[in-house]
């Protein structure tokens, strides 16, 4: 360290991740209770402080690294929450970030050890100091962001039904929509690929299987569900 800025004040900077997950048709998010002072048994993000040789873009890496054991995890920085009184042990700058994954991807055993919940969007408690803002910020983005990038296919299977596909537009969006028109929509776009594959858990008919087609959609960028 230098010694410059030694007559500024410091300040404690640190990252929040709001991770969310699709699961039984249900927007979910990752929480836990705090396990330090202040707030200790407080629902809570999962978050920690910038280390001095890290970027705030590397630190929310290694948080949701340490968290859910997955690397290349799709990630986007939300903003900075830095009202004054914030945090109540200390002056705390917070930058969040959102992720999404697939919840199947994501071990129990990690559940157990970070002392987790996967927690529906409808079922958020009051939360540690401003994180209830966070999660509210989290989800406008995504719900302005679903129409515009393939977002999607993130929180689904590899292989999904159309239906899943709808159920979770839905989930995100908080509304109904067209079946009919939401599927016409969906198969007019080339990087949403039918597959031979069908599944039969739903009925015995069963539903064909569909998957995102990463090179198609790189050819064709106008996205718009």
């Amino acid at each position: 360290m230098t010694s410059y800025y030694q007559e500024y004040s410091k300040y404690f900077v640190a990252v929040d991740c709001i991770i969310f997950g699709f699961d039984e048709g249900e927007l979910r998010i990752l929480i836990g209770k705090r396990k330090l002072n202040p707030g200790r048994g407080q629902w809570s993000l999962y978050g920690g402080f910038v280390r001095e040789e890290e970027s705030i873009d590397d630190a929310a890496n290694r948080v949701l690294f340490e968290l859910t054991g997955l690397r290349n995890i799709y990630m986007r920085q939300l903003g900075a929450f830095g009202n004054i009184n914030r945090d109540p042990g200390e002056r705390v700058i917070s930058v969040a970030y959102y992720a999404l994954i697939n919840v199947n991807d994501y071990s129990h055993t990690l559940l157990e050890e970070h002392s987790v919940e996967w927690v529906s969007i409808k079922d958020i408690p009051t939360m540690y100091s401003d994180h209830n803002k966070m999660i509210a910020r989290a989800r406008s983005m995504m719900q302005k962001t679903i129409s515009s990038e393939p977002i999607s296919f993130n929180l689904l299977p590899e292989l999904f039904t159309l239906t899943q596909l709808q159920r979770l537009y839905e989930a995100v969006c908080g509304e109904e929509v067209d079946k009919r028109n939401f599927r016409k929509r969906v198969k007019e776009m080339a990087f949403i690929e039918k597959t031979d594959f069908i599944d039969k858990t739903g009925s015995k008919r069963g539903a064909y299987l569909y998957r995102f087609n990463q090179k198609a959609f790189q050819k064709n960028s106008i996205f718009k569900l």
